[in-house]
């Protein structure tokens, strides 16, 4: 497997895929892709897994962790979740955080992440802050 950074546009297809797949692609596209630092991890030169990350001045959001479903399970969204920490630790933030799905929230847990329990639902989907203080 190898982590590499991407486009914002070669995070969108994976997205609809695996979180999205009944709304229009154009849901997915985000107007502050622009803004962020996307990472890809890939399988034999396939696009697997993505993640988009934004920083504020002390603050990185991670956003749309998503692995194709075949790739579950392997930890592969486990290594991107590593390398978006230590970017962050690299730039000195002070918070990590995320709006999980909350039926995934035991997985960024063992990240040491914890439930803000600031919760909101999206298209039906609830959502919980997970934050980490470095």
């Amino acid at each position: 497997m190898k982590i590499a950074a991407i486009e914002p546009s070669q995070t969108w297809q994976i997205r609809h895929q695996v979180m999205w797949p009944d709304q229009p692609f154009e849901f997915v596209q985000l107007k502050e892709d622009e803004l962020g630092f996307h990472f890809g991890a890939f399988e034999d030169e396939k696009l697997v897994s993505i993640v988009s990350c934004f920083f504020s001045e002390d603050e990185m959001q991670f956003r749309k962790l998503a692995t194709l479903e075949e790739f579950q399970g392997k930890g592969i969204a486990s290594e991107l979740l590593k390398h978006i920490f230590k970017l962050a630790k690299e730039k000195n933030m002070a918070k990590i955080w995320c709006n999980a799905r909350t039926n995934k929230k035991s997985f960024y847990e063992k990240f040491g992440m914890t439930d803000s329990h600031k919760i909101f639902t999206k298209e039906g989907q609830e959502f919980t802050i997970m934050e980490i203080l470095l």
